[in-house]
């Protein structure tokens, strides 16, 4: 769509600001969205958390640019859905909706952490648990009166079941096998070695590199790839079930018709995952219904955007998980 009678039409901007990069869409209530663009880089951290200068840097030529490609005169309301919104969004809170005031002038910004827009993406406005799993994993559940998480403390601490965790898993199997312990898998030290070379270089190749966590997860695949006659890795991935069962038990609602949908790349695995999951939701949250995820966070930040544009947004509020800001005379 081009700029072409635009006239006074006004629209909203819905962000996913994730470890791969910036995702962006704007639109209109009526008509939903008209136009997306995406950048490879991520959002910078720093010791103040979240740069909000850069998400500035990265975010504004990309709206002002996609403003222009819908055809529409301004933008209104702005969701911006970010990883880590929740422990290291103290500076973006405190700065973006002033800045996105001056930048764009919209006079409504939403702040969401990445989980609340995989959940809405996912489920929309229903109660029930969301299990988002890439690289980390991170569970979110709501009864529509609160948020409650679980996990996403990232691959140091937590994020029990997401690919870094089955990649780990996977490696110290290997090196388990290498050194002749006990829990070793001869099939996956082979994995190990044809992905990363002799594995005793592994630490040297691996503890030094920012990407980490990224570089474990994506050995899972290899894990998930051997599962299928090897039990130590059949059982590595049973032990990620039961922990993202442990986590979606955690946050989904006790009572009602709650709901629980899967989101995220690891689930790209398939049935080596998949199946033993089915299993442990199952035993864990007989009451719950497994639906198929309705969409993807870009999508669940769009869903919040057309709310609020349309006035309503039926979803708690909580100053790290979900605020909004009326930015005055903007």
């Amino acid at each position: 769509m081009t700029g072409a009678g635009a006239g006074d039409r006004t629209g909203f901007l819905a962000v996913d600001s994730g470890g791969s990069g910036l995702r962006a869409a704007v639109g209109t209530v009526e008509r939903g969205p008209l136009a997306r663009r995406a950048v490879p880089e991520p959002v910078r951290t720093g010791a103040r958390g979240i740069e909000p200068g850069h998400l500035r840097e990265l975010l504004v030529p990309m709206a002002r640019a996609l403003t222009a490609q819908a055809g529409l005169a301004r933008l209104d309301t702005a969701v911006v859905g970010a990883a880590g919104l929740a422990t290291l969004g103290d500076a973006v809170r405190a700065e973006l909706p002033d800045a996105l005031a001056r930048d764009l002038g919209v006079r409504r910004v939403a702040l969401a952490a990445d989980a609340v827009t995989a959940y809405v993406g996912a489920l929309g406005p229903r109660p029930g648990a969301v299990v988002a799993a890439g690289t980390g994993l991170i569970a979110i559940g709501t009864d529509l009166t609160a948020w409650r998480r679980a996990d996403g403390w990232g691959h140091l601490l937590g994020d029990c079941g997401g690919g870094a965790w089955i990649g780990r898993a996977g490696l110290e199997a290997a090196l388990r096998a290498h050194d002749g312990r006990d829990g070793g898998s001869a099939r996956l030290l082979a994995c190990a070695e044809a992905v990363f070379g002799p594995v005793a270089g592994l630490p040297g190749r691996l503890y030094p590199r920012p990407d980490r966590p990224a570089v474990l997860a994506s050995f899972a695949p290899r894990v998930a790839a051997c599962a299928d006659g090897d039990p130590v890795a059949a059982g590595i991935l049973r032990a990620a079930a039961r922990h993202m069962a442990d986590s979606a038990a955690a946050v989904c609602p006790a009572g009602g018709e709650a709901r629980i949908a899967l989101t995220g790349g690891l689930f790209e695995l398939g049935a080596p995952l998949l199946a033993p999951l089915e299993e442990e939701l199952a035993r864990r949250l007989p009451h719950a219904r497994r639906v198929a995820a309705g969409g993807d966070p870009l999508h669940g930040a769009v869903r919040i955007a057309t709310a609020l544009a349309a006035g309503s947004l039926p979803l708690p509020g909580d100053e790290r998980m979900l605020s909004v800001t009326t930015v005055e005379g903007a």
